[in-house]
């Protein structure tokens, strides 16, 4: 065949398929910049979806291959896939439940306190979440005699943000039996002040007091749970891992995506271990479900949280002369679990915090692999805070234990770390870079300090806490582009689903979100104030801030 005819045949062929229909699609973006985040960096114009799938990332052409349902036009806002959040907490909360993220005082939670004792009564007990002594103008923790003075006929308990200590008024105290004759309970800290009267404050062991607190029943709670799962749409968040429930909790999760599930994030939910024989009864494990609901890993707490502070560390805490934290159980308890639990099939998301604590997972993880092995488990710990030594990284490294990590703990914790930790601890707290680096799989989440995904890129980019100051920015910061796919492929990963989430590559499925900037040309400090436009979870549109513009 002569050239010329084969031009004539290329010429028939391009006027076929400018002649041809164009293809239907559901939804079109166009005019904007969407980052696929996928292997090849693509980086187009405007994307397609149709079936919930995405179909083509390109440029504005697309508006000629495709006829959509709904075009949207992008004005030059950024198109990424949803982030997912993995590693978070979201309840319902009860009719006695007072929400205390974001008061900023002291004299404000007694406020609360008191208008909810006129509203229940007295006698009926009283509970609130979120409080942080850094946000608070006192600058301190509220002790019983501040929920005292707000609610003398009421027993409050009041936890801390973060979840790991909680303020009692005495009234609460005194109906659990805790008094300053009370011994330490294992795995906790009741507070004491230099007369050794209680201060209200119990770290870790809030379950001395609240287990008096009267369970609400889940018609009472199902209202605001569904409410606070459609609440991340708002933030961008397509996907969570909530971090977890016991074998029994995980029938409301199903009862509520049975009846919600299509207009809600997708979900893996954690399993609290409760002994071999209650997760047998279980009978499913992690990874069973769909990719709208799922059995995410198992959880076991190795040691305590840090707001209290209770991690278990291998050198006192600043400031203290022996003080170090502790373990949830014993060692030799932990070893067997480990090692049931690996040996039952189930997949790792395991809380440490401390570097003890840290190490201890790590070496009893490895002994487990070693004696059973098991390809491409994903193991991996939660919350990090402390770093172990390199030996125990590059362990991880070797035996394929990752890491899903809060970066935004850098940034609201700042004032306990500066408080408890020092020189290494405190610059490296949290560490990223420094495990990608050795070969660790880490992925972003944010626990619930805050929720909000665009706090932990801003930590994990800039390495600063809420004073400004920056920490270990040279050893531990990471570009905004791997802080991005560490929060949407990251958490994909850990739950076996980077074929089918966490990009916008052809035929990944259609959880994106459309930013009010672009994340990667911002200058950092405008990290913090990028808001989320429009979010679509499986091609559907799911939550929009603003009225289309196309």
């Amino acid at each position: 065949m002569t050239g010329r005819s084969l031009a004539a045949l290329a010429a028939a062929a391009g006027l076929l398929a400018a002649c041809a229909p164009p293809e239907p699609a559901d939804l079109l973006l166009h005019s904007g910049v969407v980052r696929a985040l996928d292997d090849n960096g693509t980086v187009g114009a405007a994307i397609a979806v149709r079936d919930g799938r995405v179909v083509a990332v390109g440029g504005d052409e697309l508006r000629d291959r495709f006829e959509a349902a709904r075009e949207v036009d992008l004005a030059g806002r950024t198109v990424l896939p949803g982030f997912n959040d993995a590693h978070i907490h979201i309840r319902g909360q009860a009719r006695r439940h007072i929400a205390l993220g974001g008061v900023d005082s002291i004299e404000a939670i007694q406020d609360l306190v008191s208008s909810k004792a006129d509203e229940l009564g007295p006698g009926e007990w009283i509970t609130g979440y979120g409080w942080s002594e850094d946000e608070l103008r006192e600058l301190r923790r509220p002790f019983r005699r501040d929920l005292d003075a707000a609610a003398p006929e009421n027993p409050v308990l009041l936890t801390r943000a973060g979840g790991h200590s909680a303020v009692a008024s005495s009234l609460a105290l005194e109906l659990a039996g805790v008094n300053r004759e009370t011994p330490q309970p294992d795995g906790g800290v009741i507070e004491r002040d230099e007369d050794g009267e209680l201060n209200g404050v119990i770290r870790e062991r809030q379950d001395l007091v609240s287990r008096l607190v009267p369970d609400a029943s889940p018609e009472e709670l199902r209202e605001s749970f569904v409410a606070a799962l459609e609440d991340l749409l708002s933030l961008g968040i397509t996907s969570i891992v909530h971090a977890g429930v016991s074998p029994e909790g995980f029938a409301e999760w199903e009862a509520v995506y049975e009846e919600h599930g299509d207009r809600l994030p997708r979900a893996a939910v954690q399993i609290r271990w409760a002994g071999a024989e209650a997760m047998e009864r279980f009978g499913r494990g992690s990874g069973a479900g769909d990719h709208r609901l799922r059995v995410g890993p198992l959880k076991v707490f190795v040691d305590g949280g840090f707001t209290g502070p209770a991690a278990y560390t291998k050198e006192p805490y600043r400031g203290e002369a022996t003080y170090r934290g502790s373990l949830v159980r014993p060692e030799a308890e932990f070893r067997e679990i480990v090692q049931a639990a690996h040996g039952m099939g189930w997949q790792f998301a395991f809380h440490a915090i401390g570097d003890a604590a840290i190490e201890l997972a790590v070496d009893a993880f490895a002994d487990a692999l070693e004696a059973a092995p098991r390809p491409d488990h994903r193991h991996a710990l939660n919350h990090f805070t402390v770093p172990p030594s390199w030996e125990t990284v590059d362990r991880m490294a070797e035996f394929g234990i990752g890491v899903i990590q809060q970066p935004n703990f850098t940034y609201t914790l700042e004032g306990r770390y500066r408080e408890y930790l020092d020189g290494d601890r405190l610059r490296r707290n949290n560490p990223v870079r420094s495990l990608t680096d050795r070969g660790v799989v880490v992925a972003l989440s944010s626990d619930i300090l805050p929720i909000g995904p665009m706090v932990g890129i801003y930590a994990a980019v800039t390495r600063k806490g809420m004073s400004g100051e920056a920490y270990g920015a040279d050893e531990e910061a990471i570009p905004v582009e791997a802080a991005l796919a560490a929060y949407t492929r990251g958490g994909a990963f850990f739950t076996r689903e980077e074929d089918f989430k966490g990009t916008l590559a052809p035929g990944m499925a259609a959880d994106l979100i459309v930013l009010d900037r672009d994340p990667v040309t911002v200058a950092p400090e405008e990290l913090l104030g990028i808001g989320v436009d429009l979010t679509v979870v499986g091609g559907r549109v799911v939550f929009e801030r603003r009225a289309p513009r196309g």
